[in-house]
């Protein structure tokens, strides 16, 4: 796994494929990273269970939905929802770069365009999360490349399986969906691509 000081120089290169999508809902991720001493690890959190959460009970990035109070600013809700869902202030950490922006259940009237704003803060850092997070954690970028870790993910969804990587206790913390796609495209920037064998259902 490359360090963050390569990971940093990668970011400020890519230019991301961002969409402008005039009077839709937007909604903005924050992919935390932080050198621990021997590795540069990501912060996942497990979303809380709740009924009216499409995402209730998913591995993601802290983030949510674009307030009026961003003023229209993804970067600025990225850093906002993480410091509510996390207690983790983003002031005065690095800004690395943004990856491609994603569109959330594009097939349905109420879809979302997804941000992803990649940060580097100093360790250790203090986590307090809030009761839209049933736990957060930081974990090992070099596994995100483990292959012994790519799992399948069972979903609703016409009884398919999707890609997913195990991050913390098996059947509980698997990445899989937006977020397995935001990591698929930052391991890519930093010439680390996940394997091709998920490349049909991605």
């Amino acid at each position: 796994m490359p360090t963050l000081d390569v990971i940093a120089s990668s970011l400020a290169d890519y230019e991301p494929r961002l969409v402008d999508r005039h009077g839709g809902s937007r909604a903005s991720v924050a992919m935390v990273l932080r050198d621990s001493g021997e590795r540069p690890e990501v912060l996942f959190i497990e979303r809380a269970r709740h009924e009216q959460d499409p995402w209730s009970g998913h591995m993601a990035f802290p983030g949510g939905r674009v307030d009026p109070g961003d003023e229209g600013s993804t970067r600025r809700a990225a850093e906002r929802e993480t410091l509510e869902e996390v207690g983790l202030s983003l002031e005065d950490a690095a800004y690395l770069g943004r990856l491609d922006d994603l569109e959330g259940r594009p097939k349905r009237s109420d879809s979302l365009i997804i941000s992803a704003h990649v940060y580097q803060v100093e360790a250790p850092r203090p986590l307090r999360w809030n009761y839209e997070v049933a736990q957060a954690f930081w974990f090992p970028l070099a596994g995100l490349l483990d292959e012994t870790r790519h799992v399948p993910y069972p979903t609703q969804w016409k009884g398919m399986d999707m890609p997913g990587i195990l991050v913390g206790q098996p059947g509980r913390h698997i990445v899989w969906g937006l977020t397995y796609r935001f990591i698929d495209v930052f391991l890519s920037v930093i010439g680390r691509p996940l394997p091709d064998r998920w490349a049909d259902e991605r």
